[in-house]
């Protein structure tokens, strides 16, 4: 048993050493699509307590690391494992990035979304391609800022079961506090005046703290925890025990994509609805706004005709369903908003009115 696991050994690392250039890449692949298959729900407990286990280790490797360094802590167990700490932590900060790119993708609803999103994953790629520069400590702690901060984010609301602009003001305020906290101990173990050690990072994280906020009233910052799971414009919803019945005409085979009505073409006497499912963490209570836009060609101009609402309960899998009508359908085109109560846009559906004079077209159900 001994001589196999020996073998197993040194074959493996024979592999290693042959394509070890390779080896960063494929993991760096297969942790992003586990996590992509895994990351199911953003309000699962021991998802959030491993990212939660993931944010204290990576705090606890960059203590650890900068107190070695000035030999403040001494014992042949440091020793044996300080060539490994910056490997750990960089996993650790991989793990975060990457659940984060997950979970905020998820949420991503318009072009500008995909813009932090794309922060987050320049910031996964960093970790994991350009380690050496990571090894300041300044570019550690905004990295443990930045991780603090992007999971309370969602983490409060979960918790709280609401949303509110005051829990994001709070997790900046709370990341800020926690990361100084370290600042601060750091610099009273190796430093002779904490004044200008503190004064050192507390400007930086105030910038990322105001910028994270001018990046949230921007509506840029995806709106987790919420998600949307689907949308789309019928000719007729209605609920029937436990599912929806949507009604749509019927569409040629090769728009068989299509999912909803585009162009809606409708009669006078026809109304509009909008159906939407958005995810919830369970037990979170909120409203979901639909604000509907007809475009002006006259102006071109987007005039806001309706704005709509319904409640929401969070925890069903694939987003909790509701719906808004509108009656006296102008023709042309057609956008309906799908926000929460935040003003945050969870999503868009657009569509095109086309005025019907036939009133048997045909159509089809589906349920969801």
């Amino acid at each position: 048993m001994k001589q196999i696991l020996s073998d197993t050994t040194t074959r493996l690392r024979s592999l290693y050493s042959r394509h070890q250039k390779a080896f960063p890449i494929l993991s760096f692949i297969a942790g992003f699509a586990w996590d992509s298959w895994t990351l199911n729900r953003i309000d699962r407990l021991s998802d959030n307590l491993i990212l939660l286990a993931y944010i204290l280790c990576a705090g606890l490797l960059i203590v650890i690391n900068h107190l070695y360094t000035f030999k403040k802590v001494r014992h042949p167990i440091w020793d044996k494992f300080a060539p490994y700490l910056s490997d750990a932590r960089q996993f650790f900060f991989g793990g975060l990035f990457s659940s984060y790119v997950v979970f905020y993708f998820k949420s991503a609803a318009l072009t500008k979304n995909w813009l932090f999103v794309l922060f987050l994953l320049v910031l996964l790629v960093s970790n994991e391609f350009i380690k050496d520069r990571l090894q300041a400590l300044k570019i550690q702690i905004y990295y443990f800022y930045l991780a603090l901060f992007s999971f309370f984010i969602f983490f409060l609301p979960v918790v709280f079961k609401t949303l509110s602009t005051w829990f994001f003001i709070a997790s900046g305020l709370l990341s800020g506090g926690f990361t100084l906290g370290m600042v601060l101990f750091l610099g009273h173990k190796t430093e002779s005046d904490l004044y200008p050690w503190l004064k050192q990072f507390i400007r930086p994280l105030g910038i990322f703290y105001l910028l994270f906020n001018l990046l949230y009233f921007m509506n840029i910052i995806p709106p987790v925890p919420l998600s949307l799971k689907h949308a789309g414009i019928y000719h007729s919803v209605k609920k029937e025990g436990t599912r929806y019945r949507l009604t749509l005409s019927d569409k040629p085979w090769y728009q068989f994509y299509k999912t909803y009505d585009d162009p809606f073409y409708y009669t006078q006497k026809d109304c509009v609805y909008c159906f939407s499912a958005v995810f919830a963490p369970t037990d979170l209570h909120t409203r979901i706004y639909h604000r509907w836009q007809w475009y002006n060609p006259f102006t071109e101009q987007w005039e806001a005709s309706d704005n709509l609402s319904y409640a929401i309960h969070g925890g069903r899998e694939r987003g909790y369903r509701g719906y808004t009508y509108k009656k006296h359908l102008r023709s042309g085109d057609w956008r309906v908003d799908i926000l929460n109560d935040q003003d945050q846009i969870l999503g868009r559906v657009s569509f095109q009115a086309v005025k019907d004079t036939l009133d048997n077209r045909r159509m089809h159900t589906i349920y969801r």
